[in-house]
């Protein structure tokens, strides 16, 4: 049977009782393996990550998704990363055996129950998206939760692709969908200059004029009083780490900034570290079971 990797992103970074219950919901869901959890408090972001077959991954997802709707109140979550919904996005990546079609349906089949018996507004993105302006998250997730709020019912184009045609009032909604893997990057610069962190963030990004496959925003980190330029590489064989962490670098530089550490969150082909050492990228923190091929190894040797 095709083998299939979930990662879903959820808006909860600091009620570990909170997230707990979404792991609950998904490892005592019959033939799935939790692979990552990970939480972030300036996010205010949770993301796991867990493998399975396509009929059990969905089920674990649906019911994460059902635990996180009744337990995140968006109304009341302030982080600095952008949401939607209390489960922000749900991707399926193919695995062994496993081909992005078969994600594709997966996504729709599970997009479509979500709506119906969550009562959540569903978007369709990534391969899954049906239509060419819905492929990026970011422009899905345009608005936030507070601007959905307002557009949809109002603003046909914004009318979601399953579920009721108002936004639900807590947990807002979700973008289900379907993609290669894709790795989410951060580099933390020497620097509380969230306007520097921006313009760098603006710079490389695809959609600006930057660099390819590369989704990017500037952050600051409060708690640590410096400024973050966090990324999605979603085509790491085009756009990979090291290409990123230079360019970020150089920019920095001309602006008389350090870089003090970049981070991975959640899980990496070993393909994307390629012969790179983690030390020359100053990834924080790094253990080879960051790569999927080996966490995925050693959860099927248990």
């Amino acid at each position: 049977m095709p083998l299939f990797e979930c990662v879903p992103n959820f808006s909860e970074g600091r009620d570990a009782q909170v997230v707990d219950a979404l792991v609950t919901a998904i490892v005592t869901t019959p033939g799935v393996r939790l692979l990552d959890r990970e939480m972030d408090s300036d996010h205010h972001r949770s993301v796991l990550t867990f493998v399975g077959e396509p009929g059990e991954v969905s089920e674990a997802a649906f019911r994460a998704a059902s635990e996180a709707t009744r337990r995140i109140d968006l109304t009341r979550h302030r982080g600095e990363h952008p949401r939607m919904g209390a489960t922000d996005v749900i991707p399926f990546v193919p695995l062994r055996g496993a081909t992005l079609p078969e994600g594709v349906e997966l996504a729709r089949r599970l997009g479509r129950r979500i709506g119906e018996e969550l009562g959540v507004p569903v978007y369709l993105y990534a391969a899954a998206a049906a239509r060419p302006e819905r492929v990026r998250l970011p422009d899905v997730r345009k608005g936030e939760f507070e601007g959905l709020r307002e557009a949809i019912g109002n603003d046909p184009s914004r009318a979601p692709d399953f579920g009721p045609d108002h936004i639900h009032p807590t947990a807002g909604a979700i973008a289900v969908g379907a993609r290669m893997p894709l790795i989410a990057y951060n580099i933390n610069l020497e620097s509380n200059d969230l306007a520097l962190a921006k313009r760098i963030a603006r710079e490389i990004r695809e959609s600006s004029g930057g660099l390819p496959g590369v989704q990017s925003k500037g952050f600051e980190l409060a708690a640590k009083g410096i400024v973050q330029v966090s990324m999605n590489l979603t085509d790491f064989k085009t756009t990979g780490m090291r290409k990123v962490y230079e360019t970020v670098s150089r920019l920095a530089d001309g602006a008389g900034v350090a870089v003090r550490e970049s981070e991975l969150i959640g899980l990496v082909p070993a393909e994307a570290l390629g012969p790179t050492d983690p030390a020359d990228l100053r990834i924080a923190n790094f253990s080879p079971d960051q790569i999927i091929e080996r966490r995925l190894e050693k959860a099927e040797s248990r």
